[in-house]
């Protein structure tokens, strides 16, 4: 027992559970790391595009200098990109952190959050972390119940969190659906809508330009470099609000906390259309080749809208542990009250064949 106090917030605060490094499993099961693939944790299987890689290198020549705090030339870019002001933005060190900042700026005990029911773990983490009361709207087909989370907000209600598409699930939100939503939502609720993966969305609704006309001043759009990007491991992503919701957010933002080098990687991708439309591209016939697999297989999985996809194992724990053993990571779901499911990021079309065999032999001896 420690000798001092500690927050008593801690107490009951959620620990997250990212997916596994190769690094570990290999180093666990005595596995050579070049013949372990990770399909774990929505990671771009192309990797970050040419430009990205090229400028950051060129930025590491200067890490003994701290970055550009304000980021502003990542502003100006990123904000010339979405159409909108520099004013309309906020980085973050990953979307993450956008997450909490909305806690520092909008949470306390008084406050309840709504949150659906198999969404982002990170939610109710920030949640717990600013003492507020987690509401939990039961989910319909995996994904959000829109009209149960409106009815579900009181006079104390600070904060809707709706991801889509949703992590874990892949679920995602019609766009008529959500307009209506967002129409019908009080304006005093603040809605955060979470889209690290609307880029792989062919039919998304487009919310920005509300935001930029002040239409909406309770919606901030949360995005990211980490995934159509392929900048998971540089941690960097933004929020997209009104400018006066944005100035308060900024107060709250620590210094410096966007690094030189993903900055600078950001930055050259926004250039990099090519890659991003391969990403696309390479991800939408992963998630054909699964589909069908998983028919052939006779698994029940959700169809989705990201990069990875929700699947019934039965013993979803046991199945993970026979995939790793094979060099193969997934995600169990046990965490997020999925026990019997397991998510596969879309890999390489090499990996995803090395995945669906994988999962075939383990199945084989699998308890269902």
């Amino acid at each position: 027992m420690l000798p001092f106090p500690i927050n008593e917030m801690l107490q009951s605060l959620p620990v997250y559970q990212p997916g596994r490094p190769i690094e570990e499993v290999a180093r666990e099961l005595h596995l050579d790391p070049a013949t372990v693939i990770k399909l774990a944790s929505n990671e771009n299987p192309l990797g970050p595009s040419r430009l990205a890689l090229a400028a950051m290198r060129k930025a590491l020549k200067q890490v003994n200098l701290y970055p550009d705090g304000s980021a502003f030339y990542l502003k100006q870019k990123l904000a010339a990109h979405l159409g909108v002001q520099p004013e309309n933005l906020i980085l973050g060190n990953g979307s993450n952190e956008i997450l909490e900042v909305l806690g520092h700026a909008l949470l306390g005990p008084s406050a309840e959050v709504i949150v659906s029911q198999y969404s982002f773990a990170v939610y109710p983490i920030v949640s717990a972390l600013f003492g507020a009361k987690l509401k939990v709207v039961p989910a319909t087909n995996y994904g959000h119940d829109l009209n149960a989370m409106l009815a579900a907000v009181t006079d104390d209600t600070r904060v809707i969190f709706v991801a889509n598409p949703n992590n874990p699930t892949g679920s995602t939100v019609p766009p008529s659906d959500l307009r209506a939503f967002v129409e019908a939502v009080p304006a005093k609720v603040v809605i955060a809508l979470d889209e690290a993966y609307i880029e792989f969305l062919k039919d998304a609704l487009d919310l920005v330009p509300d935001v930029k006309s002040g239409a909406r001043p309770n919606v901030i759009l949360m995005r990211t470099f980490s995934k159509i990007y392929g900048l998971a491991g540089v941690r960097i992503g933004y929020g997209i609000a009104g400018a006066e919701f944005i100035a308060q957010l900024e107060k709250i933002r620590q210094p410096f906390n966007t690094n030189l080098v993903a900055q600078a990687g950001a930055m050259a991708a926004l250039d990099d259309s090519a890659h991003v439309a391969r990403t696309r591209k390479i991800n939408f016939r992963g998630l054909k080749f699964y589909t069908r697999e998983f028919k052939r297989m006779g698994l029940d999985y959700v169809p989705s809208g990201g990069n990875f996809i929700l699947v019934k194992v039965g013993q979803g724990q046991q199945v993970f542990e026979g995939l790793q053993r094979l060099g193969v990571i997934v995600r169990p779901m046990g965490g997020y009250q999925l026990p019997e499911w397991v998510r596969i990021s879309v890999g390489t079309p090499a990996e995803n064949q090395r995945c669906i065999e994988a999962l075939k032999q383990v199945l084989r001896f699998a308890v269902r």
